[in-house]
């Protein structure tokens, strides 16, 4: 890979793992529309090291105050909403880390061949979006979430599995349907994420480790880091800010767009 590839996906993968899109999807189409080369796993993990890193950065304090909140949890009971949010994310992250375990693998083999129906699910879950944006009821704040609705969203997470869904895109639909505010949809939605995206990212790491980094591939690793982390931190900023005043209508016109725009593409042979 050189180094304007890494720049270019670096920033997709900052931008899309974030806001409501879908990364796999554009990590997909993006490069074989431009019949650019696979990227390799070296450069795999650097997109979800920066990732890790642009999130980790961001939500510090809440981390932070999770962490101290779980330890005041097991020692003297559940007996707040902020106690109980952490281990509602624990128990949220075990239905997607079983099947991101499992099915990782053969999900995005598949779909990696079916570039149709990337655009296809682009759409759909755009749509779905929408209809959450529109007849959530967005009237309780994050904490109002209880182990039911953690579950119910850490279940709809599963489906970001697929590429065209969105981890972000999935789990804020899910939120919004049970009549959480679209601030608190996405801030939980981002907290929820930071278990799996450091699981993903270690793991990787792991085979990295083995594997060892290819010669001439350390500078596209170390930019692609950069740059994930860079746009991951500023997406996840307007993110929230956005979601405070606006609606969701604009992401749900990207993806529309985006999807149709695909299909475009693949009937003129790309």
């Amino acid at each position: 890979m050189n180094p304007l590839h890494a720049v270019v996906l670096g920033i997709v993968q900052g931008l899309t793992e974030v806001l409501p899109i879908s990364s796999s999807a554009h990590l997909i189409l993006i490069p074989r529309f431009l019949k650019w080369p696979e990227s390799g796993i070296t450069f795999d993990v650097a997109l979800h090291i920066g990732t890790f890193l642009a999130l980790s950065i961001y939500f510090c304090r809440d981390i932070l105050s999770l962490f101290a909140n779980f330890l005041m949890g097991l020692r003297g009971g559940l007996h707040t909403p902020e106690i109980r949010l952490p281990f509602y994310i624990v128990a949220a992250t075990i239905p997607a880390a079983i099947v991101g375990k499992t099915l990782e693998g053969p999900v995005e083999e598949i779909f990696r061949k079916s570039p149709l129906t990337i655009a296809a699910l682009l759409i759909a879950f755009g749509l779905l979006l929408a209809f959450a944006d529109t007849t959530g009821a967005k009237r309780f704040k994050i904490d109002r979430i209880d182990l039911k609705a953690a579950m119910i969203i850490g279940i709809a997470q599963c489906l970001a599995l697929v590429p065209g869904v969105s981890r972000s895109g999935i789990t804020i639909t899910a939120a919004l349907l049970l009549g959480f505010r679209r601030e608190a949809a996405a801030r939980f939605s981002f907290l929820l994420s930071l278990p799996i995206v450091a699981g993903a990212a270690l793991l990787k790491v792991g085979h990295l480790v083995k594997v060892g980094i290819p010669p001439g591939e350390t500078v596209p690793l170390v930019i692609g880091i950069a740059t994930s982390a860079i746009f991951g931190f500023l997406s996840v900023a307007f993110l929230l800010k956005l979601v405070q005043r606006e609606s969701l209508y604009p992401f749900v016109w990207y993806r529309l767009f985006a999807g149709i725009g695909a299909f475009a593409f693949i009937f003129m042979g790309y």
